[in-house]
């Protein structure tokens, strides 16, 4: 007696069931773009190693940028100041004190307004203000630790690319003063110490308003190798160069794969940010083990769902 040949619906009803209770590949959970944490505030563009969402970013850089009304802030221990602009390819940031004195106006006061620049202990690995760009300290008082040692000791007031005190003493802003002392950034200044004295940041470290006695600054910086003539056509601003520490193979990894560079809860451990879960290498290595719970729970629900859907229809293909 020959069997008889099973029917289509039966065929059917069996091919249906293996895929349901075949469990998905983990790839799945890896396909699609996956979180971006490049973000922006105003026209400019938040990407890595900055961050303004949490978990985004190197973890040097973390709690670092602001944006408050569509305005980039930069915050540090001497203060915030408003982002100009982040050059990614030449890895620095242009920054702006509303109390920096210009060519235009020489801001002083007995209690400084302006911030000056002082870097946190954790931040200096990362940051430092580029070398074309001087600090001109303005209203420095005889005691103050710039001109300890006066007039027998070598003075740090120095041009810095081209740039310093001599030439800014010709800005229409010392006009508004009135009188004022002047001195020669050559060393030579008789009985008392210059009224500007132009530094680089390397050679003092910090510029903490405060602490060095004085009643205002100016800052400036050259676009290597454009130069230009004259303290009217000074760039004024802060130009901050930024250093991501260690290797940045793994960031580098994990974008290629689709991921967002970022950290994980103790603001150390780097992590790959993918859609779903969080890679300790990247996207296309991901495991169960990297997966948010949520994640988890839902892939376990389907595949139990799924088990349960493809017994009933094995059952009913049996029957047919």
């Amino acid at each position: 007696m020959e069997t008889p040949p099973p029917s289509s619906t039966f065929l059917l009803l069996l091919l249906l069931s293996i895929f349901l209770i075949t469990p998905p590949p983990l790839t799945s959970a890896a396909a699609g773009p996956g979180p971006s944490c490049r973000s922006f505030c105003g026209n400019i563009t938040v990407d890595y190693p900055f961050a303004l969402h949490d978990g985004c970013g190197h973890p040097g850089f973390r709690d670092l940028l602001f944006c408050i009304n569509s305005v980039l802030m930069f915050h540090i221990a001497s203060g915030s100041y408003r982002v100009l602009d982040i050059d990614y390819p030449y890895r620095s940031l242009t920054l702006h004190d509303p109390h920096l004195s210009t060519c235009d106006d020489v801001v002083l006061s007995p209690t400084p307004l302006a911030n000056g620049f002082v870097l946190d202990p954790s931040r200096s690995p990362y940051f430092s203000p580029s070398p074309d760009n001087v600090f001109m300290l303005i209203g420095c008082s005889p005691t103050s630790p710039l001109f300890q040692g006066f007039p027998g000791k070598h003075l740090p007031c120095r041009n810095v690319s081209g740039m310093g005190c001599e030439e800014y003493y010709g800005c229409e802003g010392w006009s508004k003063l009135g009188s004022h002392r002047r001195g020669s950034d050559s060393g030579s200044y008789g009985s008392s110490p210059p009224e500007c004295c132009a530094v680089s940041f390397e050679a003092i470290k910090a510029i903490n308003l405060t602490r060095l006695e004085c009643q205002g600054y100016s800052s400036a910086y050259t676009l290597a190798p454009l130069r230009v003539d004259g303290p009217a056509a000074w760039s004024y601003g802060i130009r901050v160069k930024y250093s991501v520490q260690g290797s940045e193979e793994f960031c580098r990894a994990c974008e290629a794969t689709g991921g967002s560079c970022g950290f994980g809860s103790d603001g150390e451990r780097q992590l790959c940010m993918c859609p779903g879960f969080n890679s300790t290498s990247n996207c296309d290595k991901g495991s169960i083990a990297d997966m948010s719970a949520s994640v988890k729970r839902e892939m376990e629900l389907e595949f139990v769902i799924a088990t349960w859907a493809g017994l009933l229809l094995l059952v009913l293909a049996w029957m047919a």
